[in-house]
């Protein structure tokens, strides 16, 4: 099927809002996460700007490590990196307004997330296929959204086109920060061929270490074997590779791909099993939840998970299912907390572990009139 599809990326997108609203950040290389403490603190990198990843950080470092390559930057003579914390009401709510002005520019819309959405665009004749006109066309729509985002939010989207989600994904990863690619079906081999497998979305490190000792690296690696040979040596997901090594993709833009889940967690700063810290820090996760909830184009949720880590890393989680839709603030509260007590005794905590961890999640959405 002839498709046209865009893939809006907002570039580093909760470091571009800290800079867009405090200026003395601007030009200094800047990471978004949890509190450092001087290299001592737990949690992880949310983002970074462009800056701070030329001295090696990443999201989701744990951000000590994000630490101690910023000092390293800075007794090299960089400099040095300024750590905020993350503040999810703004971006949520930046996020919906670009989110809404993106729903009104084609006839196919999809949020990848709060800082990404597909655009599909509807072809006039699809009898006769799509003509050189459409592209430019989207392109031009492109440059119109960028412009868009640009003047309303002081912010830069990186764009990619392409004939499916894929290489829409791909491409608009290929020329960040504030760029535009097109990747028209004939281009697609050869624009995929020079590319680290890494970039196909799905294959992780541990993927990668395989296919490494198989001698793939690139994409181009996979594309010189057969959907045969790949099946041969991985078995199904051989044919997996083999189709998205030539950029084939079906999967739809629809809204159905929407938000599934809205959540938030916390790393304590030291293990504690102190009932009146753990269940503040629950408290005060439910309330980040429900408002980025209200920020949503939901109006109710009916199922509610906990996420409780104890300082050995074993790992629980706890889901309830409501008996009938929720939007209430203080049911999400009532219910972590009815999950949560059985931690604090022989229920689900008999050896009495202290606790490094707690999260929060809402899934199973609704919309109702409002």
């Amino acid at each position: 099927m002839a498709r046209i599809v865009l893939h809006i990326d907002m570039d580093a997108f909760f470091a571009s809002v800290e800079e867009r609203y405090n200026p003395q950040f601007r030009g200094r290389p800047l990471v978004v996460g949890a509190d450092p403490k001087g290299g001592q603190g737990r949690g992880v990198v949310s983002t970074c700007n462009y800056l701070a990843r030329k001295y090696g950080i990443r999201s989701a470092m744990p951000i000590s490590k994000a630490w101690s390559l910023a000092e390293a930057a800075q007794r090299r003579g960089e400099p040095a990196t300024i750590f905020v914390e993350a503040s999810y009401e703004a971006y949520a709510e930046i996020s919906r307004r670009i989110m809404d002005f993106l729903r009104t520019q084609a006839a196919g819309f999809e949020s990848g997330g709060i800082d990404e959405a597909y655009l599909e665009l509807r072809i006039k004749n699809k009898e006769l296929g799509i003509k050189a006109t459409d592209w430019i066309e989207a392109e031009k729509l492109a440059q119109k959204i960028k412009l868009h985002i640009k003047k309303t939010e002081g912010l830069t989207a990186s764009v990619g086109i392409g004939p499916n989600k894929l290489i829409a994904k791909i491409a608009s990863d290929f020329k960040k920060p504030d760029g535009l690619m097109v990747v028209r079906p004939p281009e697609v081999i050869e624009f995929l061929a020079p590319l680290s497998i890494r970039v196909i979305p799905g294959i992780g490190p541990k993927a990668e270490i395989d296919l490494n000792k198989n001698g793939i690296k690139l994409i181009g690696d996979l594309q010189k074997l057969s959907e045969a040979e790949l099946y041969d040596t991985f078995g199904d997901w051989g044919l997996w590779l083999a189709r998205n090594a030539r950029g084939e993709s079906d999967s739809p833009v629809s809204d159905e791909g929407e938000i599934k889940s809205i959540g938030e967690q916390a790393t304590f700063e030291t293990d504690t099993l102190n009932p009146g810290a753990l269940l503040d820090r629950l408290d005060k996760l439910c309330s980040h939840v429900f408002k980025r909830f209200r920020h949503s184009e939901f109006n109710t949720f009916r199922q509610v998970t906990i996420t409780v880590r104890f300082f050995d890393f074993i790992t629980r989680t706890r889901s309830k299912t409501l008996p009938k839709d929720e939007n209430s603030s203080l049911i999400l509260k009532r219910e972590v907390i009815l999950s949560f007590l059985p931690f604090l005794d022989d229920r689900e905590n008999p050896k009495r572990k202290r606790i490094r961890l707690l999260g929060v999640r809402i899934e199973k959405f609704g919309r109702t009139s409002k």
